[in-house]
């Protein structure tokens, strides 16, 4: 494997993801969507994750492996701080599968995006988080991650994604 990253963590290594990963890589964001009780909204497929992830590069996935086999993943893009006038990263997806949690993969992915963070020059490393996953919550903020509870998310997304751009 090449771009093995050291977790000081026994047969726990990280990795960014290469092209020949897609299928993996589809199959662990089913895993997340089916623990999220979301799985009916995947609609992502692998030539989808092909074009997005390494030919228009819009994002960046790095994968955790335990004894060589890919166990856990985290997917990230930038955002941009107008205010500061540099780039956030921005964690879509955070997964370990169920069997490897509480051996602290959870954590030794977090800690690699925010050095890369640091390394990149980012103002910031944010992510949101279903307000249901309280074991999730509670480990953020061990992490030192705060809510931004005066901030609200909208979205604008299907058929009313599509109305708007053809509206006036």
């Amino acid at each position: 494997m090449k771009n093995l990253i050291d977790t000081k963590v026994e047969n726990y290594k990280l990795r960014f993801a290469n092209e020949s990963d897609v299928p993996v890589i589809l199959k662990l964001i089913r895993e997340l969507a089916e623990y999220e009780n979301l799985l009916h909204e995947v609609m992502c497929t692998e030539e989808y994750l092909k074009e997005s992830l390494f030919k228009r590069k819009v994002a960046e996935v790095i994968i955790g492996e335990y004894e060589g086999e890919p166990v856990s993943y985290v997917l990230f893009f930038y955002n941009f701080s107008t205010f500061e006038g540099k780039p956030g990263i921005y964690l879509e997806d955070l997964y370990v599968k169920p069997e490897f949690r509480g051996r602290g993969f959870g954590k030794i992915l977090l800690k690699y995006l925010a050095r890369l963070a640091v390394e990149r020059d980012c103002v910031r490393f944010e992510w949101a988080c279903l307000d249901w996953n309280e074991p999730s919550i509670r480990f953020y903020k061990q992490m030192g991650a705060r809510p931004k509870d005066e901030w609200t998310i909208y979205r604008v997304e299907g058929k009313a994604l599509t109305d708007l751009s053809c509206g006036e």
